[in-house]
């Protein structure tokens, strides 16, 4: 089992992230989404950690086919490996957008992992649902920026259509991350302000 201090793999060039690492990707089509998302999903299964996400794109589904080659994965979902949830089932589950409900999610999936004997959770939130019943740019930010203080030791990755946020969206959300993928570049992010400091502008 690959250890938790071991870096992964993240996008087709082989960049790595660390447990813990929140890492927002901007992406400008769902075929750079997935040269990102598919690596970091495929190297997760083949080592035995729990791969969880919300995905509500209409392609999620032929996106993990794209797998099916090299991953077993109705053996995964059956292992409860794998789980794909959409916004209503997790995210939003028929109410109005509550981050304290999407942290506890997020939370409560990563113990139950943790109980089940997975060495530790990759985590993928593509943040499409935000578009049909948006918060506001304030309110998804501040759940970013709390949601780094939950994903501690487990690898957490937002994903953002560029063309679809507004730009007053995403230069907020851009501040509740520590690392940030764009144009096939990881990068430390200049903009990050810790969580606490985050909420305090926000006062």
């Amino acid at each position: 089992m690959q250890m938790v201090s071991d870096s992964m793999v993240l996008g087709p060039s082989g960049l790595q992230i660390l447990p813990g690492d929140h890492v927002c990707v901007f992406y400008p089509t769902r075929a750079d989404r997935d040269a990102v998302v598919l690596p970091y999903l495929r190297e997760g299964l083949s080592a035995e950690h729990k791969c969880i996400g919300t995905m509500d794109s209409a392609d999620a589904e032929q996106a993990l086919d794209a797998l099916r080659d090299e991953v077993d994965i109705p053996s995964a979902v059956d292992r409860h490996q794998l789980k794909m949830y959409t916004s209503a089932e997790s995210i939003l589950r028929g109410a109005p957008f509550s981050a304290q409900t999407v942290l506890d999610f997020w939370e409560h999936n990563i113990d139950e992992a943790r109980k089940a004997g997975f060495g530790f959770t990759r985590m993928i939130g593509e943040m499409e649902w935000a578009l049909r019943q948006m918060p506001g740019a304030e309110a998804l930010a501040g759940y970013e920026a709390a949601l780094n203080q939950v994903v501690r030791r487990n690898p957490m990755v937002c994903l953002y259509e560029l063309d679809r946020f507004s730009g007053e969206v995403l230069v907020d959300v851009l501040k509740t991350h520590p690392k940030m993928l764009i144009g096939g570049a990881m990068l430390d992010n200049p903009y990050y302000l810790e969580p606490d400091e985050f909420h305090a502008l926000r006062q």
